[in-house]
């Protein structure tokens, strides 16, 4: 992994964006979404720019960019028309210690801008590390059409309510659990019904214990599509030995993880209400699934 992604808090982050002209107006356009502040600096100015100006919304400086610009910022974008310029500015940035970003240089940059779909609260960011910006778009229009824009309400209404429910909630387990159970029935919907299903969620928040069987032969490619979110939901991963990193993708990555334990230890786990992911060879799934006949096992194309 190259580029490692990061969502970084924006208030009084301060950007320079030098360049002024249609590339440089298309990142403002996601820039002036944030509470960053930025200032442009540019010689000369198109109309998308200006009007940013106009209303206060970026401080803009028309002129020529000088050495003594490149200090004192958190993050600089070049998107001028001059690529040795741009070069000359990154080089400079980054021995400053401010992170960079070359529009359309990769050798320049200290970071990347990801294709993003926005959705309020929820924000998906994807990238192809520079390799193919293309099919990061085409990916980027398949999840906006997937993801409603009900979820932007829908986030604003969990963000109100989550210290409500951390007093009312004294673990992280019922926490979660709560969570769960008020979109398991609320969906991405935002209407006249989801505070009557968040106030529903608070009923009998009693864990249900879980245990899914894995063969470690068993190609994590070929489970099926409805196992995903019962990986998404466990507690414990419990293997025989290391636990594949095919595997560990599919996981919770703050799931606790450990060796197989004794029947008698599962067992009482499973009566608590965690949910654990048993993964082991052959001989050793027969065994838990004559012990455990709750189970579910997971294979192909089948729970």
């Amino acid at each position: 992994m190259q580029y490692f992604p990061l969502f970084v808090d924006t208030v009084n982050l301060n950007v320079l964006l030098v360049g002024a002209g249609d590339v440089a107006s298309r990142k403002l356009a996601l820039l002036t979404r944030t509470e960053a502040n930025i200032h442009v600096v540019a010689p000369e100015v198109n109309p998308e720019v200006q009007r940013y100006a106009d209303t206060g919304r970026i401080l803009l400086s028309q002129r020529e960019v000088v050495h003594a610009d490149i200090q004192n910022y958190d993050l600089v974008y070049l998107a001028t028309a001059n690529d040795s310029l741009n070069a000359e500015l990154a080089t400079l940035a980054t021995a400053r210690g401010i992170w960079v970003n070359a529009v359309d240089n990769p050798a320049f940059c200290r970071f990347i801008t990801p294709s993003i779909v926005d959705r309020g609260r929820l924000v998906v960011a994807i990238s192809t590390a520079g390799a193919a910006p293309v099919f990061a778009r085409t990916i980027r229009s398949r999840l906006e059409s997937s993801l409603p824009q009900s979820l932007k309400p829908l986030f604003d209404f969990v963000a109100d309510r989550r210290a409500e429910v951390q007093d009312k909630l004294d673990s992280t387990s019922k926490r979660r659990l709560f969570w769960e159970r008020f979109f398991d029935t609320n969906g991405d919907r935002f209407d006249s019904r989801t505070t009557e299903h968040y106030h529903n969620a608070f009923n009998n928040l009693v864990s249900r214990g879980e245990i899914l069987l894995l063969d470690d032969a068993t190609s994590v490619d070929l489970l099926p599509l409805a196992a995903m979110p019962l990986l998404q939901r466990l507690d414990w991963i419990y293997s025989q030995g290391d636990l594949r990193d095919e595997l560990a993708e599919l996981v919770r990555r703050d799931a606790n993880r450990g060796e197989l334990p004794a029947l008698s230890e599962l067992s009482l786990q499973y009566e608590q209400g965690t949910r654990m992911l048993l993964v082991a060879d052959t001989q050793k799934i027969s065994q838990l699934k004559a012990h455990f006949p709750m189970a579910k096992h997971l294979r192909p194309g089948a729970i």
